[in-house]
């Protein structure tokens, strides 16, 4: 998100309409439509090593993945988001093609200008999604991968993964999916951003 298209407040039904027309995409929150900002090189291979590998696992399962171009949409607070990749496994949202209702799985690939956002405000959005067990935040400075997991009683924990420092191959663990990525894969070809 960078940029609020205007003071002017939008209802989700002229945001849509906006939307359909427009090149650039859009998020949708509390009534005002953002621009999408770019993506660098890092945040596109990460994207692609995280959507390589659960496109192979998902294959048959009956789960749907999206990348970028299809909205979530949170109906309680009639916002919609464009998440780097989503899941979903529920067939209710099989009969929308655009935007979303039911994920089970968000990944976030963490850029400076987002990523105090999507650890922030987009986070507790998102967690309004009562089928959501999951929220990835994939690292683009360092080989980092944290996972808050929804618990009993709506609580939400976190797990880290990182490098360990030695030749040892830290395995991520997708528990919603029941899917073991090894760090490496999902890093594989990436030259990480220089931190600031």
């Amino acid at each position: 998100m960078i940029a609020q298209l205007s003071d002017d407040r939008l209802t989700p039904e002229e945001y849509l309409a906006f939307e359909a027309e427009s090149p650039v995409k859009h998020e949708y929150i509390d009534g005002r439509a953002y621009a999408m900002s770019g993506t660098t090189d890092v945040h596109n291979v990460l994207s692609q090593n995280a959507l390589f590998a659960l496109r192979i696992h998902l294959k048959g399962s009956g789960c749907s993945m999206y990348m970028a171009n299809v909205k979530a949409q949170l109906v309680a607070r009639s916002n919609y988001y464009y998440p780097d990749i989503f899941v979903t496994c529920n067939p209710v949202d099989r009969e929308t093609s655009n935007s979303k209702r039911f994920p089970k799985l968000i990944i976030e690939v963490l850029s400076d200008s987002t990523e105090a956002f999507d650890r922030g405000d987009k986070f507790v959005d998102y967690q309004s999604f009562e089928s959501l067990e999951e929220y990835v935040l994939i690292n683009t400075r360092h080989r980092r991968v944290e996972i808050f997991r929804r618990s009993e009683g709506s609580l939400w924990t976190l797990q880290i993964y990182q490098d360990k420092g030695d030749d040892t191959d830290v395995v991520v663990e997708f528990k919603s999916l029941e899917l073991k990525v090894p760090l490496s894969v999902l890093y594989e070809d990436v030259a990480l951003q220089q931190a600031v």
